[in-house]
């Protein structure tokens, strides 16, 4: 299974990035090999915002749609996501935000495992790869916003 971390200072407010990570259906905007997205429900309650998304990666021949359970946690500043269908074996990754004087430094990691294990083992030899360049998409986007 890979497992990765990955930590960006970002010159934008703690909320504005949130905002900005929650606003799922805009990914395939900038987000390399997001192809498609759609957000089924979203709750916004008193201590939690949740969501419930489908995203379409790939690139093909390798194509599939995974859904995801997103949670932020208002108090902890913190975005936790599991999958709950698709071709993943396992997902589980979170966006903690922490904001400071001048910049929100954000951290992202993720752990996952896909079903079929021929297309694991590729994504696991390009994943470091992969995972830098949709970091590189968030903070280039971000920084625009």
């Amino acid at each position: 299974m890979p497992k990765a971390s990955v930590t960006r200072q970002i010159a934008r407010e703690k909320m504005k990035l949130i905002d900005f990570v929650l606003d799922i259906e805009k990914y395939p905007e900038f987000i390399p090999f997001c192809i498609n997205s759609k957000v089924y429900e979203r709750k916004d309650k008193k201590d939690e915002i949740a969501i419930i998304a489908d995203l379409t990666i790939g690139k093909k021949p390798f194509v599939d749609t995974y859904k995801s359970d997103v949670r932020f946690i208002k108090k902890d500043d913190l975005i936790h996501v599991t999958n709950i269908g698709g071709p993943l074996k396992h997902l589980e990754n979170n966006w903690k935000f922490i904001q400071k004087e001048n910049f929100t430094e954000v951290h992202f990691d993720v752990d996952f495992e896909i079903k079929n294990k021929f297309l694991d083992l590729i994504m696991t030899k390009s994943f470091e790869f992969g995972l830098n360049k949709i970091a590189d998409a968030f903070q280039q986007r971000a920084e625009k916003i």
